[in-house]
């Protein structure tokens, strides 16, 4: 879906979203959530990344750490991170609209306040299968420049040491070193215990165990919605 399927201001043959059903994807880089979105094949809004490089950094910026320290100042000014702008937004009229991807406490409690149709699937995977999965995933767009941590201490308390030594198995000590300081990066900004706090209980919130094959996925997540939708 272009880029123009969501504007900040009123267009002709638009409606807020605020007014229409919403999917939104919640997960930390490597959960899935992309595979997941391709999978589920809903109407799709520009996503996470296109709403930040347009109306957040206004340019893109390929340094994902340089990316969340941008991000993070930003938020400090505007507590619902992109969710306000979701709020804000307007869009065609579609029977489902899917959004990927909020994430952090103060987004999802944004959202799920102001965004009255919107629910949620939330891919949950722990930190050390995320930087697998970052070493092996050959997305150009998980770059940063190595920095010169000691690994292990750069890993401590977000990925165990034994997974740290079989990412170093996988892949050059300099390109673990990239791909960790992004998983440790977002752990910080956007921790699953936030996550959890906002949308636990909620029964518009469906939490996924994102070890699990993107069929099986798929299957969880439309039959929920469905029962979600029948619910409404």
């Amino acid at each position: 879906m272009p880029e123009e399927a969501f504007a900040l201001e009123p267009r002709d043959g638009y409606r807020p979203l605020v007014e229409q059903d919403l999917v939104v994807l919640v997960g930390l880089t490597g959960a899935g959530k992309t595979t997941l979105a391709r999978a589920l094949a809903l109407p799709t809004l520009p996503n996470r990344r296109a709403l930040t490089d347009r109306y957040v950094l206004g340019e893109p910026v390929a340094d994902r750490v340089e990316r969340f320290r941008r991000v993070a100042a930003w938020r400090a000014r505007h507590p619902g991170g992109i969710a306000e702008l979701l709020a804000r937004g307007y869009a065609p009229p579609r029977p489902l609209w899917l959004f990927d991807g909020l994430r952090g406490e103060g987004e999802l409690a944004y959202a799920l306040s102001h965004l009255p149709r919107a629910r949620f699937l939330v891919l949950e995977l722990d930190h050390g299968t995320r930087l697998l999965r970052l070493l092996t995933r050959g997305d150009a767009f998980d770059r940063t420049e190595a920095g010169g941590e000691d690994l292990f201490a750069l890993a401590r308390g977000v990925v165990p040491e034994e997974v740290l030594e079989e990412a170093l198995r996988v892949a050059p000590a300099e390109e673990v070193r990239k791909k960790l300081r992004i998983v440790v990066e977002e752990a910080k900004n956007y921790g699953y215990e936030g996550v959890r706090r906002v949308l636990g209980k909620s029964p518009r919130a469906l939490f996924l165990d994102a070890k699990k094959p993107v069929e099986a996925l798929v299957a969880e997540a439309r039959a929920w919605l469905e029962g979600a939708g029948a619910d409404r």
